[in-house]
């Protein structure tokens, strides 16, 4: 089984392009997937993989507290393998096959109200250099709907203010164009003009966001700062980067954008992705209508 890891996470590097983050939640979920199959069923090779071990795998992740959401996502890596397997003929047996999905089941995605996502960005006051960055990258993942991965990695070349866009990476190294919005292009130049500079000191760099000794700026470090800043603004749901981009396509979609236009900027692969989203307008309409109906 490890030799057809080995085949297939150099198929998604090499051939594929995925990017590291993708890659390495792949590499987890396929070697629990394998180490599960080895201790539990005896069985080291794909050709002997039943569909009932598959189902037995799944139903031991959900007894774990894996959500639906994970275990589709873990259930999508396994189809993914599995294909690859057969079009490269290590195998002629597909156990995913006919297996539903658990995504149904998942909730819908959180978002910040617009108030609260004002609120938010209004948090980091002051002319220091890091709250000029702070408020920079608040401004600029929301107006984009970015991912905190494409932000953080974000290089001085990327951006193209001139003409009100910036490029982004996602995944697979798919570049997109994304525009932004006057807020977001004024407050990221007042940092690049001055907040920048001073914690860049006597460094060189490329990367557009800095940490306070001029280098590259962590997820983890935005992670922390986004936290404190939503206690700051008295935000009382959970606050975590991914709700920016829940909430930039979904205020997008109720003040009148189409579809299509959400999918280009999120980078969405499929559109089925994107149309989530409409489902989170349908279920906060059947709210307010249920809460201020005479009959609701």
């Amino acid at each position: 089984m490890d030799l057809y890891l080995d085949y297939y996470f150099n198929y998604l590097s090499v051939e594929k392009g995925l990017a590291d983050n993708t890659l390495n939640a792949y590499s987890r979920d396929l070697v629990s997937y394998a180490g599960y199959l080895r201790e539990r069923e005896k069985v080291d090779n794909p050709a002997d993989i039943s569909q009932m071990m598959l189902l037995g795998y799944l139903n031991f992740l959900k007894k774990r507290g894996l959500s639906p959401r994970s275990r589709a996502r873990v259930l999508s890596a396994l189809r993914s393998f599995h294909r690859f397997l057969i079009q490269e003929n290590y195998t002629e047996h597909d156990p995913t096959v006919q297996v539903e999905s658990p995504r149904s089941l998942s909730a819908l995605p959180k978002l910040l109200s617009q108030k609260d996502v004002e609120r938010l960005l209004q948090s980091p006051a002051g002319n220091s250099s890091i709250a000029m960055r702070d408020r920079a990258m608040l401004e600029v993942l929301y107006a984009t709907g970015m991912r905190v991965s494409e932000l953080i990695s974000l290089r001085l070349g990327d951006l193209k203010l001139d003409i009100g866009c910036l490029n982004a990476f996602g995944k697979g190294s798919k570049q997109r164009l994304i525009p932004l919005g006057e807020d977001a292009i004024e407050i990221l130049r007042e940092y690049l003009q001055d907040g920048r500079l001073k914690l860049l000191k006597s460094l060189t760099s490329e990367e557009v966001f800095l940490n306070s000794r001029g280098k590259k700026l962590s997820r983890q470090g935005f992670w922390k700062n986004l936290r404190a800043y939503a206690i700051k603004a008295e935000i009382k749901q959970k606050v975590y980067p991914h709700i920016l981009r829940h909430s930039f396509a979904t205020h997008l979609l109720e003040n009148g954008a189409d579809l299509r236009s959400v999918q280009t900027m999120l980078g969405h692969a499929d559109i089925s992705t994107t149309q989530i989203y409409t489902h989170v307008i349908q279920e906060r309409l059947k709210k307010v209508h249920q809460q201020y109906h005479p009959r609701g």
